[in-house]
């Protein structure tokens, strides 16, 4: 392929690589300062001390259970202070406790958890577990509450699950005779159904609901890895459960994909063209970062650890060498035809200088299938934060509008 648009950094090794210390110093340090990615939601006063003690005990494996056992000491004096709080009737102080709890155990299970573990045999999937009761206390007294909805997966067929958990979170305004607009949320390989509250205020201040699902081979999402169709049945079941609500204005339906959720942003926006408004594909990949010649350097960047094998799994691969022998002509959006379809309106936000799916996923869209919008952050990394941000709420604003033009493709 010509030179990429990232120049020479395609062929950097990004300073945080190596170590635990390094990556604290030279980045996350930094990120937990500023409660950014990942530890937006997080305190840095939770963080710094268990940050010194792996790299104090030179424990550099995020993979590892030493890495995550660090974590959880903090844990436990959250969930108790928490649980005291709640105790002398302050119900406020013990979600913010209960939230803070959430994000520590978020970056404990960090970078990857696979739908195919489970908490006896797997601290990180213990991790998530516990991440996932705690945060539901905390939204528990939010208004409007976030809740958890277990819904069948009406469309599953061969090795996909029968059950799709999701979160839902609903304008107190909404009912049958004030049927309101719906962004529904496809997360990432790193972030899942617990980390986005943010989006949530922000999606619930404008007055949408959100439903929020894990992508296919992550977390608890029941599609099968390795089937590119199975995220097309998933929507379809995601979709007919949200049908079966009247409070949900079905026409004003948006997707919102997250990083790697940006993948299937992209595949939704043609195989479900019908179906929604709009997608925005937030960071996408479509087909390059599939590539070998971009697998090759993809650990060096800016990912805080190796991607490959917590890629490879999640598209169904036992390693992540056949993961990237094969995984382009399998997955891809170009090779496998399926952006050649018209599409619904899309719009592709991302940092120029992405290292983690390079920008040229989001412009070879534009040569594929019906009109496209886009907007590339010079000078920024993936998902072009925190420029993106407004951009990606002015267009749904738009897109899900009672006023909004009619636009075909």
């Amino acid at each position: 392929m010509a030179p990429w648009m990232m120049g020479e950094k395609f062929n950097t090794v990004y300073p945080h690589k190596g170590s635990i210390k390094a990556l604290w110093e030279t980045k996350w340090k930094f990120c937990s300062s500023k409660s950014i990615y990942p530890f937006h939601d997080g305190a840095f006063e939770d963080f710094e001390p268990i940050f010194q003690k792996l790299i104090d005990e030179n424990i550099n494996d995020a993979f590892s259970d030493a890495y995550t056992r660090a974590f959880i000491p903090i844990v436990d004096g959250l969930e108790k202070q928490a649980e005291q709080a709640l105790a002398n009737s302050h119900p406020d102080q013990a979600s913010d406790l209960y939230r803070r709890a959430a994000v520590v155990l978020r970056i404990s299970r960090f970078p990857y958890v696979s739908p195919a573990s489970r908490p006896e045999t797997s601290l990180k999937r213990a991790a998530f577990e516990r991440q996932k009761q705690v945060y539901l206390k905390a939204a528990s007294v939010w208004k409007p509450v976030l809740k958890e909805e277990t819904i069948p997966h009406t469309h599953a067929s061969g090795r996909d699950g029968a059950h799709i958990p999701i979160y839902v979170r609903v304008p107190e305004e909404a009912s049958a005779a004030n049927p309101v607009p719906v962004v529904l949320l496809m997360t990432g390989l790193d972030g899942y159904r617990p980390d986005n509250s943010q989006r949530t205020h922000e999606i619930i201040n404008r007055g949408w609901a959100t439903v929020v699902v894990e992508i296919p081979g992550t977390a608890d999402c029941p599609a099968d890895p390795a089937d590119p169709e199975s995220a097309d049945r998933l929507w379809n079941s995601v979709l007919e459960y949200m049908a079966q609500r009247p409070e949900f204005d079905m026409r004003r339906v948006a997707v919102w994909g997250l990083s790697a959720g940006g993948y299937y942003a992209i595949r939704a926006s043609a195989t479900h063209r019908d179906r929604f408004a709009g997608c925005v594909a937030h960071g996408p990949g479509s087909h390059h970062f599939l590539g070998e010649e971009w697998l090759s350097r993809v650990n060096d960047h800016e990912y805080p650890f190796e991607i490959t094998a917590s890629w490879a799994e999640k598209y169904g691969y036992d390693s992540a060498e056949d993961f990237v022998k094969n995984a382009q002509k399998k997955f891809s959006l170009v090779e496998t035809g399926v952006m050649d379809q018209p599409n619904c309106r899309l719009l592709m936000l991302n940092g120029v200088d992405d290292g983690v799916v390079p920008i040229e996923d989001s412009l070879v869209m534009f040569n594929h299938g019906g009109p496209k919008e886009g907007r590339f952050f010079e000078g920024m990394v993936h998902m072009g934060y925190p420029h993106s941000l407004p951009v990606a709420y002015k267009w749904l604003e738009e897109v899900l509008s009672d006023n909004k033009q009619e636009l075909k493709n």
